[in-house]
């Protein structure tokens, strides 16, 4: 099946295991790893459920809606709604979201992460990308959205129905 992306579900019970298994798996176009067998039947179903639609804003475009979350991203404005709430994203808010909500549950690794956001492979000591989830976990909590950014200890991040 060509065109069709793969997902990889590796469940690891310790987060030692997790991050052994998330350095297998580095290579693969995208993996999601959790830590039981009912944590990943919790992510299947999420992601079979369809979002719910919004309707557009005046002749605005609508927003794209977050597979198996009620999030949705306005790009054209970039903005984050949540049922009748919005805030506002700054273009580095924008990009990183946009690429964790595209496939909740899955994990973005550090390197991956930078190259989709900032265009280059530097790292550093990922501070500027921490303070980047930081502001985003502060406005899905003003907005109350049912989602959060996990940190995946030495690996990424991943977005997660709360």
């Amino acid at each position: 099946m060509t065109g069709i992306p793969s997902l990889v579900i590796g469940i690891a019970s310790s987060s030692a295991e997790r991050r052994q298994l998330a350095q297998l798996l580095g290579g693969t176009e995208s993996f999601l790893i959790v830590s039981s067998a009912n944590q990943a039947r919790r992510f299947l179903d999420l992601v079979r459920r369809p979002p719910a639609p919004l309707a557009p804003a005046g002749d605005a475009e609508p927003a794209a809606p977050t597979p198996g979350l009620e999030l949705a991203v306005d790009s054209d404005r970039r903005v984050l709604r949540w049922r009748e709430r919005e805030v506002g994203l700054t273009p580095l808010e924008h990009d990183l979201f946009v690429c964790l909500a595209g496939t909740p549950g899955q994990v973005w690794t550090y390197a991956r992460l930078h190259r989709a956001v900032w265009g280059n492979d530097h790292l550093g000591r990922g501070s500027d990308m921490h303070s980047v989830v930081r502001r985003i976990r502060h406005k899905l909590g003003r907005l109350g959205a049912p989602a959060t950014i996990h940190a995946v200890r030495g690996v990424g991040f991943r977005l997660t129905p709360s």
